[in-house]
């Protein structure tokens, strides 16, 4: 259980939205409680099976001469405190018509007419819809909102548990990854979709595989931003691999994880200090090291960094124009008040053209 508690604990830091599969009495209330405690974060607990539609999307009540979808107590609770920890609790046993409200308090952070912080974390919990209650399948769009892990125990974890007190990770909620490295691990995922375009979207066409995680834009989003927390954490690759695979599942998620295990690419920074540097020669490759030149150089905002950036244009150019305009297009569209255009860009002149920069 080691790994899926460090899992949680970078989905909590990284602000994504996850959610705990187990049996009844695996302690998965307990984990959460505790982790809010020791983050020092309010805890707020909803259980999906009291609760009917309008404890997510509000009450419609008449204010000011208008409509107000007036939220219930927990989500004003919340607001109140400027962030916390949503634990929605037994999902599996929220009929489809729950499910379906609760889609904008997971992705938008939107409970009726109120807008929760950003720093409201969410967590849920769900027993195998066989093992619930009345159970019903997780509905495919509330599933793909949400990051899935397994929580199982084992009887050491238990009698260790009752011998010392059962652990808590430490993490810091501040302690999250910058702007740069999130950008860095979107463009690495984006180059690894140019060479896998059938990985974008594949829609599970079964209830129950529909109600985990699957591949779409969204999920691989949430894919890349644990890619990152788990680089600015230290976390290992254990960890990082139950987060991927429970964003976008097993199949796309190991192919990503053995991709991105193979680049061996040079640090962008790195590449734009020594430009003629030798660079790789497999074209997957190239896409993911000019996708993480130009997120360096969009984060940055420099004038100087965005001219050095078309020198490295230039010389994949030469052996890989169709790789170069791609990147071509990001970088242009990316430039920096002030920046002059450099000599570099002359040679990418017929690039640039296919590329619909240059007439």
């Amino acid at each position: 259980m080691e790994f899926e508690r460090e899992a949680l604990a970078v989905a909590v830091t990284a602000n994504l939205p996850v959610i705990l599969w187990g049996a009844p009495g695996t302690g998965k209330t307990s984990v959460v409680t505790a982790l809010g405690a020791a983050a020092g974060l309010p805890v707020e607990v909803v259980v999906g099976s009291i609760r009917e539609p309008s404890d997510f999307s509000g009450l419609p009540v008449l204010r000011d001469g208008g409509t107000w979808f007036a939220p219930p107590r927990w989500a004003e609770r919340l607001a109140a405190e400027g962030g916390g920890l949503l634990f929605l609790d037994e999902l599996t046993t929220a009929p489809p018509a729950v499910q379906a409200a609760m889609l904008r308090v997971v992705l938008e952070r939107t409970v009726g007419d109120l807008a929760l912080p950003g720093e409201v974390r969410i967590v849920a919990a769900a027993n195998p819809p066989e093992q619930a209650a009345d159970g019903w399948d997780l509905s495919a769009p509330l599933a793909n909102r949400l990051i899935h892990l397994d929580w199982t125990v084992s009887a050491e974890d238990i009698a260790e548990g009752f011998a010392g007190g059962f652990p808590v990770p430490e993490f810091d909620v501040k302690g999250t990854a910058g702007p740069a490295a999130v950008a860095g691990a979107q463009a690495l995922v984006g180059a690894f979709l140019r060479v896998r375009p059938d990985l974008v979207l594949a829609v599970p066409d079964s209830p129950d595989r529909a109600g985990r995680g699957w591949p779409s834009p969204r999920s691989w989003e949430m894919a890349a931003r644990a890619v990152a927390a788990c680089e600015h954490m230290g976390a290992g690759e254990a960890v990082l691999a139950k987060l991927v695979l429970g964003a976008v599942g097993e199949a796309a998620g190991f192919e990503l994880l053995s991709w991105r295990r193979n680049l061996d690419l040079p640090d962008p920074q790195t590449l734009l200090n020594n430009p003629q540097a030798r660079l790789p020669e497999r074209l997957d490759r190239l896409h993911a090291l000019l996708a993480a030149v130009v997120a360096y150089v969009h984060a940055d905002g420099t004038a100087d960094t965005w001219e050095r950036a078309w020198t490295v244009m230039a010389q994949v150019a030469r052996t890989a124009p169709d790789v170069a305009a791609a990147s071509a297009r990001s970088l242009a569209r990316s430039r920096p008040e002030g920046a002059s255009l450099p000599d570099s860009m002359l040679e990418l002149a017929p690039v640039l053209r296919s590329a619909g920069l240059m007439r």
